[in-house]
């Protein structure tokens, strides 16, 4: 059976335990498109941060800014340790099987380590910024000294970013979108883009200044990670059983939580590696003006991941729940239906981001209509992992975390060795040809693995619908811009028409 694990109570019929299909697929809309939504404003949020920034700095000290986040982006994912997986599969198996009187232990068992292992990379990010600032600075005194500090500022908010992560999965582990959406997606987002809007404005009088940057991008993480944790307890409260908890039951969830936990750990590690290790690589070895340039080019792709991610944390307790209870017919239906309704939203971005590349480059300053190539590698490469759907996450709840954490270190050698190879010959392209690769790879593999395993894939009725209206709509508009005015009614006159094979009417209320 998949996702079958020791210590855990013989598993009561589908049939009583998982949502009919159709309900699943209500919640997963309503919980997916709140999610989306706030997703897209956080994408947005970003790409006006990453325009500040860009302006502001100018490239070699934009780049910097890049390379910093993208080290603190790496060292918070390690510190996680898996649990953004761990503490939304276990509560929701733990609820499917009838043994909500565990959830206080998976809870106990999954946040402590978190806490502990965030301040000690915090340490160790803080003494080794000198050495991370000389790899990617170059040599220039003055941006290695600002690097520097930038890394130490954004090494003190480690815990923090950790923290407000794992206590908004546990409230997703709750099946609650909510506090992910309004703390993380809107909250966390505007106050950045607060921040740094105010320090772009201070640097019009004063010389800008890479430190200051980094800590009004990294601040609003304090009061996000109070509310988190505020958040956090009242879902637990709420779903509190109140029975006796045998001490084996105890060490047994503890053992089979990390057994699932550990693989997923060094994956996610991996996985944020693959999105963040190229700027770095960038930096290191083409310059900071390409890594400028490569964030500049690549940022839509985080937007695109961000419509990805929102949606996929609404599926995967539903998702998890179906899994851990055999029913595969209602997993499959539930994968499909919302791949096709990820393909409806993405694709025509990507398309659109290939044909008028060369304009919105161009507002970032005119040094970044050098990364249009970049875009349309990154671009095509989307659009097959989105065609995928959230397939790495369904094999992670199929109980796949050792085949899930192989794909990513292959995906991850994939990048870094191409990445290697081109980078000093093609620069800020040879990174992107790197990442399209490891897309590509990071898809495809798992995508086998899951049909292998389970028979479930994401191509049903309502995802290739949506992949020709999309191609048809917005295909035009790359060979000729100006179809914009024509693909965008008829894109949305064509979803109308695919509304029942699409499943649009879950995102309708109920009467």
């Amino acid at each position: 059976m998949v996702g079958a694990h020791p210590g855990v109570a013989p598993r009561v019929t589908a049939a009583t335990t998982t949502p009919a299909p159709e309900r699943a697929a209500r919640g997963a809309a309503r919980g997916g498109l709140a999610n989306m939504a706030g997703s897209v404003l956080a994408g947005g949020a970003g790409v006006v941060v990453t325009w500040i920034v860009a302006r502001a700095l100018g490239p070699e000290q934009a780049g910097a800014f890049f390379a910093a986040t993208a080290a603190f982006v790496l060292v918070g994912g390690l510190s996680k340790l898996g649990t953004n997986t761990g503490l939304v599969y276990w509560p929701a198996r733990l609820r499917a099987t009838g043994q909500d009187r565990l959830l206080g232990t998976c809870l106990r068992t999954g946040l402590p380590p978190v806490v502990v292992f965030s301040l000690l990379l915090a340490v160790a990010m803080w003494l080794t910024a000198p050495w991370i600032a000389h790899l990617t600075a170059g040599d220039s005194p003055r941006l290695i000294t600002d690097h520097t500090t930038g890394l130490r500022v954004l090494a003190v908010f480690v815990p923090l970013q950790a923290l407000t992560d794992v206590l908004l999965t546990v409230t997703r582990g709750y099946r609650s979108m909510r506090p992910t959406v309004l703390l993380d997606r809107i909250l966390r987002s505007a106050l950045q883009l607060l921040a740094v809007g105010a320090a772009g404005v201070a640097a019009l009088w004063a010389t800008a200044s890479l430190p200051v940057f980094a800590f009004a991008w990294a601040a609003p993480y304090l009061p996000v990670a109070i509310l988190a944790g505020f958040a956090a307890r009242r879902a637990y409260r709420r779903g509190l059983v109140s029975a006796e908890v045998s001490r084996g039951e105890r060490r047994r969830l503890r053992r089979d939580f990390w057994i699932f936990t550990a693989p997923r750990a060094v994956a996610a590690v991996a996985q944020l590696a693959l999105q963040r290790v190229d700027v770095l690589l960038v930096a290191a070895l083409g310059g900071l003006a390409p890594a400028a340039v490569y964030a500049v080019a690549g940022r839509f792709v985080v937007l695109i991941q961000f419509a990805n991610q929102g949606l996929s944390q609404s599926v995967q307790p539903r998702l998890a729940e179906a899994l851990s209870t055999g029913d595969h017919a209602a997993a499959k239906r539930l994968y499909q239906i919302a791949t096709g309704w990820l393909v409806l939203v993405t694709w025509p971005i990507c398309l659109l981001v290939i044909a008028f590349a060369p304009r919105y480059l161009r507002l970032f300053g005119e040094g970044y209509a050098a990364g249009v190539p970049v875009v349309l590698v990154l671009a095509t490469a989307m659009l097959v992992a989105t065609g995928c759907g959230m397939v790495d996450m369904v094999l992670a709840m199929a109980g796949r975390t050792s085949a899930n954490l192989g794909n990513v270190l292959i995906a991850l050698a994939v990048t870094v060795g191409l990445d290697v190879l081109l980078i000093p010959r093609w620069g800020a392209l040879g990174a992107a040809v790197g990442l399209a690769g490891a897309m590509v790879v990071n898809n495809l593999l798992p995508l086998a693995q899951v049909y292998r395993g389970t028979r479930l894939h994401p191509f049903g009725t309502g995802t290739l619908g949506a992949a020709a209206l999309a191609t048809g709509c917005f295909g035009l508009v790359v060979l000729v811009p100006a179809a914009v005015v024509a693909a965008v009614p008829a894109y949305a006159a064509g979803a109308w028409l695919l509304r029942g094979p699409l499943k649009l009417g879950a995102f309708r209320r109920k009467s």
